[in-house]
């Protein structure tokens, strides 16, 4: 039987009325979020740089869920690529109303080994890409005068900082600005913006680029999680998917944390001392007592 966790939230059509465009959709988690949201109804759009897995990606989908899903190769570095993307969705789909900017990249590396042109790459996939959907879609939405939601892919190290992943620290810290300050401008044109900031889910891409080699055997990501695990991507689906429904209408410039308490886990300053043992407890707890 499966975990309750690793099972969908919604089973009916909660997304029938939407045309969604998944940045980084070929894969992993964006993989995951577009076949949930094509299961719930969704006409999906996914990008990437690569048409050929694309395609093979969107027949994969298109089997798994019975739902419509359409393949556009776009670099979302750049702008007319993009608004070429949106085009095409138009075309294809009559119109468009969510969009989930959830293509990046990164890599772990201490900053001084950087070259100027590897941080500008994921300044440029992130930041300056999610500006550019924003914006391009943003437009058409606010000529068009219609109703839409904007989901941002961010992480928890966007607002706490992260040493060895400073370009993507400083991008993801960017596009959460951009969420938050959107939120406000953009409201008036019936447009929500949301984030969401994902814990470890591990992807056998991302991770193995994060973590080669035998890297993921001494790192156990899920020692740093106080749930003592990683997150199904089942999870995040299910997340994504209630806020860019209906359902979530009010919620509007917020960032949800789906982490299971790990970036807390790591602010707190005593929070180490979970490592104490009980018997340990007990002689500090004597200690303490005898010095009353």
């Amino acid at each position: 039987m499966d975990k309750q966790f690793s099972k969908p939230m919604f089973h009916g059509k909660e997304l029938e009325d939407k045309v969604i465009v998944v940045t980084g959709g070929g894969s992993g988690l964006g993989k995951a979020m577009a076949a949930y949201f094509m299961q719930l109804g969704a006409r999906v759009v996914i990008t990437s740089r690569n048409l050929d897995k694309l395609k093979s990606t969107a027949a994969e989908m298109e089997d798994q869920t019975g739902g419509k899903v359409l393949p556009v190769a776009c670099d979302v570095r750049d702008y007319e690529q993009v608004e070429a993307m949106l085009q095409q969705t138009v075309e294809t789909y009559g119109s468009v109303n969510g969009l989930l900017n959830n293509a990046a990249g990164n890599f772990i590396s201490p900053t001084e080994r950087l070259s100027a042109h590897a941080f500008d790459t994921i300044i440029d996939i992130v930041l300056k890409g999610s500006k550019n959907c924003t914006l391009a879609f943003g437009k058409y939405w606010i000529e068009k005068k219609m109703p839409a939601t904007v989901l941002n892919i961010v992480t928890t190290y966007a607002f706490t900082g992260s040493a060895f992943v400073v370009p993507s620290a400083t991008a993801k810290a960017g596009v959460l600005a951009m969420t938050r300050s959107l939120a406000v401008e953009w409201a008036k044109y019936n447009i929500r913006m949301n984030a969401i900031a994902p814990g470890p889910f591990p992807t056998k891409g991302a991770w193995d680029r994060l973590l080669p080699g035998d890297l993921k055997e001494k790192f156990d990501i899920s020692k740093k999680v106080p749930l003592r695990r990683v997150g199904e991507h089942q999870e995040l689906a299910n997340l994504a998917a209630y806020l860019m429904s209906d359902f979530s209408a009010y919620i509007n410039g917020e960032v949800v944390t789906i982490d299971g308490g790990e970036w807390l886990q790591g602010a707190g300053e005593f929070n180490m001392l979970e490592q104490i043992p009980s018997q340990l407890w007990d002689m500090l707890e004597a200690m303490i007592r005898s010095k009353k």
